[in-house]
């Protein structure tokens, strides 16, 4: 019984680390854009949701992604771009990837034939997945399934990269809740704000490309994280959750504010 307790402990690790950011992660990215969103905005999500928020939603993806309903999905939250090749060379997986299913929900989004069902589940996919390209190892290598084989360790630990940046810096840069992130992190002023939400899906996965290929090279096989490693890391995700965050309101408000201006 023990034996089979490990095993099952082991295989929800597997899962756990094969996604996003983590829950607070996600949260975070989600709760800042409720803060930019216009009031035409918030109404209308509040009606595809059926009053729940898109915060309610934010990690959503990951579970629904293992099971048969959405197993389609599973593709969706990366983009892989192996040591050596070029950003735009970069193959992109038949069955989707997450600039393509980001570009192809925003669409379905934007389209007023959709029904409200299709709607409401291409509004829980985007929020999620605007999380996700923000995440330097959700653009790692398919070499190494996104630092999932890339071996490290954490504080002598045995780890991998993946998880590091999926919850370790998270948890160990700043003690918060998500709300104390969002209050703390999300203080761009106007100008700052209209600067970040320059772009597309592809130019963000790009920009997120160039700080994993950062990631990459100061962090080798066999490194042992330390706090000096999560100090100088930590600006960063806060950095690309205030990006998530402003860019997921952005997407949005275009969708749902005719008056947006931005």
């Amino acid at each position: 019984m023990k034996l089979r307790h490990s095993i099952s402990a082991a295989m929800l690790l597997t899962v756990a680390s094969a996604f996003s950011w983590g829950q607070k992660g996600h949260d975070t990215t989600a709760a800042i854009a409720q803060r930019h969103l216009t009031p035409a905005t918030a109404q209308a999500l509040d009606s595809l949701l059926d009053g729940k928020s898109i915060l309610y939603y934010a990690n959503w993806l990951d579970n629904a992604s293992h099971t048969p309903e959405y197993a389609y999905t599973k593709t969706w939250h990366y983009k892989n771009i192996d040591e050596g090749v070029k950003y735009e060379k970069a193959p992109t997986s038949k069955t989707g990837d997450v600039v393509t299913a980001l570009n192809e929900q925003i669409a379905l989004l934007s389209d007023p034939s959709k029904s409200k069902e299709e709607k409401a589940l291409a509004l829980k996919i985007v929020t999620h997945l605007m999380g996700d390209i923000h995440q330097p190892m959700h653009v790692g290598r398919a070499s190494d399934r996104g630092g999932n084989s890339h071996y490290i360790k954490y504080f002598k630990s045995p780890s991998n990269l993946h998880k590091i940046w999926d919850s370790n810096i998270v948890e160990a840069g700043h003690k918060w809740s998500y709300t104390e992130w969002v209050d703390q992190v999300d203080r761009l002023s106007p100008a700052e704000s209209a600067t970040i939400i320059v772009g597309d899906p592809n130019s963000w996965c790009r920009e997120t490309w160039t700080i994993t290929t950062q990631v990459y090279d100061q962090t080798p096989q066999d490194t042992n994280v330390e706090y000096s490693y999560i100090s100088d890391w930590t600006p960063t995700v806060e950095t690309q959750f205030v990006r998530g965050g402003h860019r997921l309101a952005h997407v949005l408000n275009r969708i749902f504010d005719p008056s947006y201006s931005k």
